[in-house]
């Protein structure tokens, strides 16, 4: 990845990994239009299948640019439940990448509960 220490790389991406955070846009090329803030979610490596999997909500995609799924945040911020929207995107995203990349959920999930 140009400019991230290897340092870095190294141990983050040394097994597989699922990743999600905000994205707050940019402006666009000259003459373009600007890139719209958006949440993203992205698996590597890849798994097989990642990129077609079901996600939600409807508004949600995979994106062949960012090599990624995206939520942009206006979809989410008018959505009527804005917090269930994006649980909804970060857990179906995870979900996609635990199939995919058949890890073994048994052993990685947990019950939410409060701190």
């Amino acid at each position: 990845m140009p400019g991230l220490a290897d340092r870095v790389t190294r141990d983050a991406y040394s097994h597989e990994v699922s990743s999600c955070g905000f994205w707050p846009g940019a402006p666009g090329p000259p003459g373009g239009p600007a890139i719209e803030p958006l949440f993203y979610s992205y698996t590597y490596p890849e798994p097989p299948g990642y990129r077609d999997y079901p996600i939600a909500p409807a508004e949600a995609r995979f994106d062949v640019n960012f090599g990624e799924f995206v939520l942009p945040y206006e979809a989410m911020r008018l959505s009527p439940d804005p917090d269930g929207a994006l649980l909804e995107f970060l857990q179906s995203t995870y979900e996609a990448a635990a199939s995919c990349a058949h890890w073994d959920r048994a052993a990685l999930e947990c019950a939410p509960r409060n701190p």
